[in-house]
């Protein structure tokens, strides 16, 4: 028979002294564990003498929501108790709650424990310390055992050290308010070195940067001596852009492992893993990666690779069409959480921003790819559309350091935002254009009118 809430709202009525046993009538270990679930916010008066026997209870689940409902009652005289789990449990579940349970004590009595535990090898475990002792931060010798933390070789130790002892953004002032952009980068296109223009960029100007990268030597338009040094060229792009984001702002990359063919019969073709080797530099910039989503095409788009397996099924020579590219998503480093973020807006702006009901729920974001007889890899308006709904505010300043076409800056103003595009290659330059000299022209609003400027135009536009 299933337990009822009954005997345990009876028994948090019961006075300390009392010696009634809730689980006295219990024979099965799911009868404890559903009663130890259900208990809820505790009373002060709360008896916690049938409680303790359960700490070393054979069933790893009991113990830790006796270990849990210990740390409720928040009492000095279980400490001891729960300091032997922590020591001892084999399971590393039971101890990392203790630990918890330890920290919900909130006397200085603690602390000595809790520092002792900030050596454990459980990085969980050192994380419930860390989080018991903060509370106590001000403290001088809580404050030199935290410190020395930031050396913990666990990165999730290191970050919520640096972020309450060493922020770099702690006190920080920026020269506009965080919705706010430059009259003179809105709706603007530059032709030239995506490099040299961003030096003329004020920090801390775009809200989300949204681009594909040229290909390594698989377009005309992107031929670098080497891998290496096309993976150089886009750490320079992208370390520049990090100074350019406002703080906790997103950066979306979309980019995919690239082919380059065989000479000859006699040698291999050679695949080269893009998105996996710009994350290597994109991290040690300041880029926290957030998601992946992938970029689903339908196979009849893509190049078939599959043909000769097809004959011959023989194993090892099996070669995949590639129906995916990858939008890796980055945050920009902050010890602010994404509400810090929101909150800078006003109700209006958040209202008219919210996405509307149909939006993707997963990561795996099927659209078709664009053709175009000018620009070999357009971005789809869809693709654009979503990334620009889902990571940015209307009014906010979109930037895309590689813009061939212009598709983002197109639907970015559709969407109520401003945009700031680069582009080195001429063709595309004047291509991007004639395109929204159609669309826009004379009859658009002075202060949405999209402008294009070559780098020494651009230079004699700046004011701040």
């Amino acid at each position: 028979m299933e337990p009822t809430k009954e005997p345990i709202k009876g028994h948090r009525k019961k006075a300390p002294e009392s010696s009634v046993n809730i689980f006295t009538d219990c024979t099965e270990s799911g009868e404890i564990l559903s009663i130890l679930r259900g208990l809820g916010r505790l009373p002060i008066c709360f008896n916690d003498s049938c409680i303790i026997p359960l700490v070393a209870d054979p069933n790893q689940k009991i113990r830790f929501w006796s270990v849990k409902t210990l740390g409720k009652t928040k009492r000095i005289k279980n400490l001891n108790i729960l300091e032997k789990v922590a020591k001892e449990d084999e399971s590393t579940e039971v101890r990392r709650e203790a630990i918890s349970s330890i920290g919900r004590i909130r006397d200085k009595r603690i602390l000595p424990i809790l520092i002792q535990f900030l050596g454990d090898a459980d990085p969980k475990v050192v994380l419930q310390a860390i989080r018991g002792l903060l509370v106590f931060k001000a403290d001088p010798q809580v404050a030199d055992e935290l410190k020395k933390c930031a050396k913990h070789p666990n990165e999730m130790v290191q970050k919520i050290i640096e972020k309450e002892y060493f922020s770099k953004n702690s006190g920080k002032r920026t020269q506009q308010a965080h919705p706010e952009s430059y009259a003179f980068l809105k709706n603007v296109i530059v032709s030239g070195d995506v490099r040299e223009i961003l030096q003329l960029v004020p920090d801390e100007s775009f809200h989300l940067t949204f681009t594909s990268p040229p290909y390594y030597n698989a377009r005309d338009y992107s031929i670098y001596k080497s891998y290496q040094e096309y993976l150089n060229f886009l750490e320079q792009v992208f370390s520049k852009t990090y100074d350019k984001t406002k703080e906790g702002r997103f950066l979306i990359v979309n980019t995919s492992p690239i082919i380059i063919p065989r000479v000859s019969r006699q040698h291999s073709s050679t695949r080269y893993p893009i998105p996996f080797d710009i994350h290597n530099f994109l991290v040690p910039i300041g880029w926290e990666f957030i998601d992946d989503i992938v970029w689903e095409k339908p196979e009849s788009s893509v190049k078939n690779r599959n043909a000769g397996f097809l004959q011959h099924r023989k194993p090892l020579a099996y070669k995949p069409n590639a129906v995916t590219e990858y939008l890796m998503v980055y945050r920009k480093k902050t010890d602010k959480l994404i509400d810090w973020n929101i909150r800078q807006y006003d109700s209006d702006t958040v209202n008219k921003s919210k996405v509307k009901d149909g939006y993707e729920t997963s990561n795996v974001w099927k659209i078709d790819p664009v053709y175009n007889k000018v620009h070999s890899a357009v971005f789809p308006t869809a693709l654009c559309k979503r990334v620009i709904e889902y990571y940015s505010y209307q009014g906010d300043l979109i930037f895309d350091p590689f813009a061939g076409s212009g598709t983002l800056g197109r639907v970015a103003k559709s969407l109520g935002r401003f945009f700031f595009l680069t582009e080195k290659e001429p063709k595309y330059f004047h291509y991007m254009k004639s395109l929204y000299s159609k669309e826009g022209g004379l009859l658009e609003k002075e202060e949405s009118r999209s402008t294009f400027l070559t780098l020494k135009e651009y230079k004699n536009t700046i004011k701040i």
